[in-house]
């Protein structure tokens, strides 16, 4: 896979005008190699980075130059999303490099699809050692084999390539199917009441109506006796 850039002259803020002209700016560089200054255009390299991604060996083209490299860093605009700067890393193809490569989930769970289990990734990518002809583009993790709950995939049951050395805990959990959990039902306590109190204030309201009914009659009484 090949990709065409050219030296760049403009550095710091004078790179905008070549963004302007549809070019990217960029850099090479990796160990005991010399830095370069490149620009690539945009269409080019959107074609390439959508084929390679940053684990594939890309063969950068300038002049009769020719430099291996994988797509280190890709910048991008947080507003316009628009790729602004991109770091190229030099690799030696008979030295080995530690990279992480794209776990690509593919088939469907039973547990999930029979049980109601929720499907939990724990990781999205995995780091590994290999020379860099070696690097897979992703490295496929088949969920056909979950099916039952809190079942999971573990790094040392994935599928790795010949060539390749995982770089992580062969124990590291990759995915699991856990139970859905269900809502908790709130059950509102009944309010207790106290019996002993209202029969007291029953008690009290009545005394006070009769002691108001005597008040009123021994009134009566008097005015009858005048």
């Amino acid at each position: 896979m090949e990709l065409t850039v050219q030296t760049r002259e403009k550095l710091g803020k004078a790179s905008q005008t070549l963004r302007k002209e549809g070019l990217i700016p960029a850099e090479v560089y990796g160990h005991g190699f010399k830095n370069e200054h490149i620009s690539v255009k945009v269409r080019d390299f959107l074609k390439v980075f959508g084929e390679a991604g940053e684990n594939t060996v890309v063969s950068l083209k300038m002049g009769n130059e020719g430099w291996p490299v994988l797509i280190y860093d890709v910048h991008k605009d947080y507003l316009s999303g628009e790729v602004i700067h991109v770091d190229f890393y030099r690799v030696t193809m008979t030295e080995k490099i530690k990279a992480k490569i794209p776990l690509g989930f593919i088939g469907e769970a039973p547990a999930v699809r029979e049980k109601l289990g929720i499907l939990n990734k724990a990781m999205s990518e995995i780091e590994v050692e290999a020379l860099p002809g070696d690097l897979p583009h992703r490295i496929e993790v088949n969920l056909s084999g979950l099916d039952s709950l809190d079942k999971s995939i573990y790094a040392r049951g994935l599928k790795i390539p010949s060539g390749v050395k995982l770089l992580v805990d062969p124990e590291t959990v990759v995915v699991t199917v856990v139970p859905m959990q269900k809502e908790e039902e709130v059950v509102a306590a009944p309010t207790e009441v106290d019996v002993t109190a209202v029969k007291v204030e029953g008690e009290e309201k009545k005394a006070e109506q009769e002691a108001q009914k005597t008040e009123e009659k021994d009134k009566k009484e008097k005015k009858e006796t005048k």
